[in-house]
């Protein structure tokens, strides 16, 4: 199973990834958390990622399809893959594609959990004033989900156009969005 998760930040990605690995076992391959693993590493793969960071560039696409290829084969055997933080534009969507495709597999599906903003701006600034969480900073919050909408948004027709795009209502509890995505994955 290869699944990708969309959804703005706050949308509960990352709950429902950890479910997905705790009940199912699956590997979420974060890019975020690849390329500071591969910049730890001291592998040559690591250097050219360290050296390209530290130049304060982005890593290129080809860099990041060759790091979740690298995944893919040191998780071999799990029965599925969450996709975290890419893809985020249509050539790295068509470049996973590609890559799957080589390796015999493709996207079997994409959930998009689908949020009301304004409800979500409201519970992001309400945690930011009980926790302090600087990452949940309501200004800060509110560039991430422009980013968000501009990056993805035409990711949407894409997978729509593959037929494997399903929206969840991500407004619902954790259990509820958990089911949705849990019936959503048994009807593959």
């Amino acid at each position: 199973m290869n699944l990708i998760l969309f959804g703005p930040p706050g949308a509960g990605k990352g709950t429902q990834a950890k479910r997905l690995m705790e009940e199912r076992g699956y590997v979420q391959l974060s890019t975020g958390d690849m390329l500071r693993a591969a910049r730890a590493s001291g592998s040559p793969l690591g250097q050219r990622v360290a050296a390209i960071m530290d130049a304060g560039s982005l890593v290129s696409d080809a860099i990041v399809i060759e790091l979740i290829e690298d995944a893919l084969d040191r998780h071999a055997g799990a029965p599925g893959f969450i996709f975290d933080g890419f893809p985020r534009t249509v050539a790295q969507a068509e470049a996973l594609d590609a890559l799957l495709a080589r390796r015999g597999g493709g996207i079997d599906l994409v959930l998009r959990l689908e949020v009301d903003e304004a409800a979500l701006l409201a519970r992001v600034t309400k945690r930011f004033e009980e926790q302090g969480r600087a990452d949940d900073n309501p200004d800060s919050f509110k560039v991430r989900l422009k980013a968000y909408a501009d990056q993805t948004a035409p990711l949407i027709p894409y997978y729509h156009a593959q037929g494997n795009l399903v929206a969840l209502d991500g407004m619902a509890s954790m259990d509820v969005v958990g089911a949705a995505v849990a019936a959503a994955l048994d009807a593959v």
